[in-house]
C-alpha cells in the first residue's frame, strides 16, 4: 500500500487506543529500548514528545529514565521553525517549560539549539514501517529533512505501536530509512537487502 492509504489505516488504530492501552505499549517499548540498546557512547539524544491528538508513543517514560539514571547524556526534542519550515533540535531538560505550537504541539520555550550533526540517536515518531526500514509519519516531512542533516552513523530509531508490514510501495529519494523500530513485541532491525526493491 501507498504511504496515504497506510497513514489513514495506522492513524485511525493508533487514535483507537485507549488511555490504559498506550500506558501499556508506550511501557514495553520503553522496557525493549533500555534492555536492547546500550548507551554508554551516546552523549546526546534526540526524543520526540507525543502529540497527544493523534495518540502517539508516550516517550515520557524514556526521557524521565534517562534524566534520573543517565544524567550524562542530554537530551533534544524538536521545535518547528514556521519560518523556515524546518525542525530545530532544542535541549531539553526536567526544568524546561513546553508551550502549545499554532498545531497544538508541546514544544520547549527557549532553550539552546543543537545542530543535527552532533546527535547520537534519534528517537522518531511512526505511525507505521516497512521490513526495510522506511517510515510512514504524517505526511509533512518535517523528521525526514531533518535527518538528513544527522551523520551517517546517528542512530535512528522508530518507535511504533504496530508489527512492521512488507512494503510501503511509494518510497521516494526523500525518504530516510530508519536503522530499526521499536514496538511492544520488540525490535526490527531494518533489512536493508529490502531498501533497492520499490
Amino acid at each position: 500500500m501507498t504511504k496515504t492509504e497506510l497513514r489513514q489505516i495506522y492513524l485511525a488504530r493508533q487514535r483507537a487506543l485507549s488511555l490504559s492501552e498506550r500506558a501499556e505499549k508506550s511501557r514495553r517499548i520503553a522496557q525493549n529500548f533500555f534492555e536492547r540498546f546500550d548507551l554508554s557512547d551516546t552523549e546526546l539524544l534526540h526524543c520526540f514528545i507525543p502529540i497527544e491528538k493523534f495518540n502517539e508513543v508516550d516517550t515520557s517514560p524514556i526521557i524521565q529514565a534517562l534524566w534520573t539514571t543517565a544524567a550524562e547524556i542530554a537530551i533534544a526534542v524538536p521545535r518547528v521553525n514556521f519560518t523556515t519550515g524546518e525542525m530545530e533540535s532544542i535541549i531539553y531538560t526536567a526544568k524546561s517549560e513546553l508551550i502549545r505550537n499554532p498545531w497544538a504541539i508541546r514544544e520547549p520555550v527557549g532553550g539552546k539549539s543543537i545542530e543535527a550533526a552532533i546527535i547520537d540517536m534519534v528517537l522518531v515518531p511512526t505511525l507505521v514501517f516497512d521490513r526495510a526500514g522506511h517510515r510512514v509519519g504524517y505526511g509533512k516531512g518535517f523528521y525526514d529533512r531533518f535527518l538528513k542533516k544527522c551523520v551517517q552513523d546517528c542512530v535512528k530509531i522508530g518507535l511504533s505501536y504496530f508489527q512492521p508490514i512488507d512494503k510501503i510501495t511509494n518510497i521516494h529519494y526523500g525518504d530516510i530509512a530508519l536503522d530499526c523500530c521499536i514496538t511492544p513485541e520488540g525490535i526490527f532491525n531494518a533489512d536493508t537487502r529490502r531498501s533497492g526493491d520499490k
